[in-house]
């Protein structure tokens, strides 16, 4: 494990001007929870190894405003082991993965430093939703295909709706003497993407309405699924292409960070890699308790495995991203807020969702894009209300209050009613997943 803090940058060329990180509103919005590191008193221990490893700590699990809550991973792993109760290991799951997913991020923003702008923004492209992709494959590979769909679209609608709308209200009510402004180029981009991802979900519920029934009607909309699934995921390399190629102006942060520590890269390239292997294992280890508690959990405290796979699950695991696009709506930095809340939900809708349907047909699984009416209207409305809100390029805080209205009324629509595709099968998923775990 080595550190630049002593010696600076000397093996990736992280403080060149041509290889110097390109930061994005999501690596920002990540930045904004990270505190100063003080190591005056690790930089006074003699031994060299042992240095860099408190360097490293200090730095990687230290380096958060919500470290404490670092302590719900090994509270999760006693409670699974000491079997203290669905509800337990499934909270404290949960809270755990909120520093995770934001130290992820900093791990890849560290790595990026080391190998140039272009793979770098890649890097953060790829791994902005690493949670939520983590936790579909968990749920994919134990054949829990409403509970991966149902946490896919929390994610898409708490980004679209709950994120923004809280950075808008906040930053119009922080800003009440100033108009707040923002760049439409790039939002425009991002709703184009989220409309064609809610095209390939409605398609496959018009196509109930189409005469064909059963079996033959089942298998093709997993052909489908599987074919605008292929088409999504080239819409995506697209995307990329053009947000870190040829149309790069649009998607990079024009504001500058305000320490300039933030250009530098605190943590060396192995270290790096050593911890994000090592912390995209724990989340895999969350992911898999949660995964497999969530139907317990909700016949124990009598809430609708709809209601905490599509608003409770996406609002903890994201909640240091979400945070992030808030403070900057207070500091009238709304391109970085939308950039957050835009670029998460059109990489879930394009990049996350149709990858896995492409899994899930590796897998011999039969995940397809199809959801119910209730489902597919939340998300098309949704799409549709951001769209106008964001169409003028300007902002107050009662767009916002919509957005957020929208959301309350979604949230506790998924809470009174339970969901067509869960009310059939919901007790003996359950069951039988009680005894998959236990034996495991």
């Amino acid at each position: 494990m080595g550190s630049n803090i002593e010696s600076g940058i000397t093996n990736g060329g992280g403080t060149s001007n041509e290889s110097r990180l390109v930061k994005t509103a999501h690596s920002l919005s990540s930045a904004s929870l990270r505190k100063k590191s003080e190591l005056g008193l690790v930089l006074s221990v003699r031994p060299l190894l042992l240095k860099r490893l408190l360097i490293n700590l200090q730095e990687v699990v230290l380096g958060t405003k919500i470290s404490p809550l670092f302590l719900a991973i090994p509270l999760s792993i006693l409670a699974r082991h000491y079997d203290f109760g669905r509800p337990w290991i499934f909270a404290l799951s949960l809270l755990g993965l909120a520093p995770l997913a934001e130290r992820v991020s900093f791990l890849t923003e560290q790595i990026a430093y080391y190998t140039g702008p272009t793979v770098g923004g890649l890097l953060n492209a790829t791994c902005g939703n690493a949670t939520e992709l983590i936790i579909a494959i968990f749920a994919l590979y134990q054949r829990k295909i409403d509970v991966l769909k149902y946490s896919l679209l929390g994610s898409i609608l708490s980004n679209l709706l709950l994120v923004l709308g809280s950075s808008l209200v906040c930053g119009g009510l922080a800003n009440l003497s100033k108009e707040q402004k923002f760049d439409r180029n790039s939002a425009d981009v991002n709703v184009l993407l989220l409309s064609l991802g809610v095209l390939c979900h409605a398609l496959p519920l018009l196509s109930h309405y189409s005469g064909e029934t059963g079996t033959a009607a089942a298998s093709s909309i997993l052909m489908l699924s599987r074919a605008s699934s292929v088409i999504l995921l080239v819409a995506y390399m697209t995307y990329l292409f053009f947000q870190l190629k040829t149309h790069r102006q649009l998607f990079e942060s024009q504001e500058e960070t305000e320490n300039d520590e933030d250009e530098k890269a605190v943590v060396g390239f192995f270290s790096a890699f050593t911890w994000l292997v090592g912390m995209t294992a724990v989340i895999a280890l969350l992911s898999e308790y949660i995964v497999g508690t969530i139907e317990d959990a909700s016949s124990t405290l009598g809430i609708p495995i709809s209601f905490l796979s599509i608003i409770l699950l996406p609002i903890v695991g994201n909640a240091a991203e979400h945070a992030g696009a808030i403070i900057f709506a207070f500091k009238n930095k709304l391109d970085i807020s939308l950039g957050v809340a835009l670029g998460s939900a059109t990489q879930i809708s394009i990049f996350v969702v149709p990858l896995c349907v492409v899994v899930g047909w590796i897998l011999q699984v039969d995940m397809d894009l199809s959801l119910s009416a209730l489902e597919t209207g939340s998300l098309t409305l949704s799409v549709i209300v951001v769209a106008f809100a964001l169409q003028d390029g300007s902002s107050h805080y009662m767009k916002g209050a919509v957005l957020l209205f929208a959301y309350m009324i979604i949230s506790t629509c998924f809470l009174v009613l339970q969901s067509p595709n869960n009310r059939g099968n919901f007790i003996t998923s359950g069951l039988s997943s009680s005894a998959e775990f236990s034996a495991n």
